[in-house]
């Protein structure tokens, strides 16, 4: 048991502190902006669920890979915020809560909300490019999923995951969490599911631009140190 103890502690500990010492004192006040979309997103569930709601919700949220390219980038941010339809509300409401919520502690209120946006944009623009792919093209998508309506904080949730597990070391998590979403793609070829995959890898490339950033000056040539930016707490 004191094994399995010290690998937690390795893997979780500082993420662990980081959401503790946030959290103190403070509770939901340390978390505005995740209370916030919280609420958002259970009011467009309910109105979308309403015989007047659900139309408007469409207009105002709903993104698909056959509408033009910039209504689809104007209703991106609000599309994070608007549940699927045919997967319980309760699931995206625990999803935004806790990973909008311990990013939002510990990467702050708008690297939060630029993350999740890179990511479902990812997610959105593939879904453009692999139809127009096609299905026998690489990383295509067959021309029905053109007509699929994307929505949901589910690619900004993983993209925060991956990234926040790359922010803190906490590097098997990570790995479990991309091999899910592989899993998911294998065991059930969905357009969701290749979303999330392109989520990860553009925020992949945020981890990337992120480390460089913050490498220390003279380690790059010499392979020298982590080459992570230190961890906020």
């Amino acid at each position: 048991m004191s094994a399995l103890v010290r690998l937690a502690r390795a893997e979780w500990g500082p993420l662990y502190a980081a959401v503790r010492a946030g959290l103190v004192g403070r509770r939901l006040r340390a978390i505005p902006m995740t209370v916030a979309a919280v609420c958002l997103t259970a009011l467009t569930q309910y109105v979308q669920n309403q015989p007047w709601g659900y139309q408007f919700v469409q207009n105002i949220g709903a993104v698909r890979a056959e509408d033009p390219l910039w209504l689809a980038l104007l209703r991106t941010p609000l599309s994070l915020f608007v549940p699927a339809l045919d997967l319980p509300v309760w699931g995206a409401l625990a999803q935004i809560l806790l990973v909008f919520g311990i990013a939002e502690i510990c990467l702050g209120r708008w690297r939060t909300l630029v993350i999740a946006y890179v990511a479902t944009l990812a997610g959105t623009l593939y879904a453009r490019v692999g139809t127009a792919l096609g299905p026998h093209g690489f990383l295509g998508l067959p021309a029905s999923d053109s007509l699929v309506v994307d929505t949901g904080p589910s690619a900004a949730v993983v993209g925060l995951a991956v990234f926040l597990c790359w922010r803190y070391r906490a590097y098997v998590t990570a790995g479990v969490v991309v091999a899910a979403m592989v899993v998911e793609v294998l065991l059930k070829e969905n357009l969701a599911g290749r979303e999330h995959l392109a989520a990860i890898a553009a925020v992949l490339v945020l981890c990337g631009i992120s480390g460089l950033r913050h490498r220390p000056p003279g380690r790059g040539r010499t392979g020298s140190g982590s080459g992570l930016p230190p961890i906020q707490s």
